[in-house]
C-alpha cells in the first residue's frame, strides 16, 4: 500500500501539520497561504505590464472603495493609481496608452496653465 517513500514523507509531514496546529488551525493556514499567493501574483502582473494591471485595477470594484459603515458620509478611499486616474478623467486627460508618469505630467501642465480664480478681499467685502 505504501511502497514509495515519498508517500511515507508526505504521510509524516500531514501528522506533524496535525500535531503542531491542530486541525482548526489548518485551515486558516491554507487561506492565508492562498491569499498571499494570489498578492505575489498580482505583484508580478503589474510588473509584466503595469499599464494593464493599472487600467485592470481602476475598473474593477476594491473593498477599499466602500465607504465605511460606522462613519456616516465616508468618503471612498482610492489607491494612489485609481486617484490619478480619477483626476485625469476629471480634468479631461486621456490616459488610454499612456504611463502613469506621462499622465501625472499631463496633469501638472493642465493644471498649472489654468488660472488662479479671483480671491474677494477683505475690503471688498466690508464695502456696501
Amino acid at each position: 500500500m505504501f511502497e514509495d517513500p515519498m508517500q511515507w514523507i508526505v504521510i509524516g509531514v500531514v501528522v506533524v501539520a496535525l500535531l503542531m496546529w491542530g486541525p482548526n488551525k489548518i485551515p486558516e493556514l491554507a487561506a492565508s497561504i492562498g491569499k498571499a499567493r494570489r498578492e505575489f501574483d498580482k505583484a508580478k502582473k503589474e510588473l509584466e505590464n503595469p499599464m494593464d494591471a493599472l487600467l485592470q485595477s481602476a475598473t474593477q470594484p476594491t473593498t477599499a472603495q466602500t465607504p465605511n459603515p460606522q462613519v456616516p458620509n465616508a468618503q471612498p478611499q482610492l489607491s494612489g493609481d485609481e486617484t490619478l486616474l480619477k483626476t485625469a478623467r476629471e480634468m479631461g486627460i486621456a490616459t488610454e496608452g499612456k504611463t502613469k508618469e506621462q499622465i501625472s505630467q499631463e496633469i501638472v501642465l493642465k493644471a498649472s496653465a489654468k488660472p488662479a480664480a479671483p480671491v474677494a478681499s477683505t475690503e471688498a467685502l466690508s464695502k456696501p
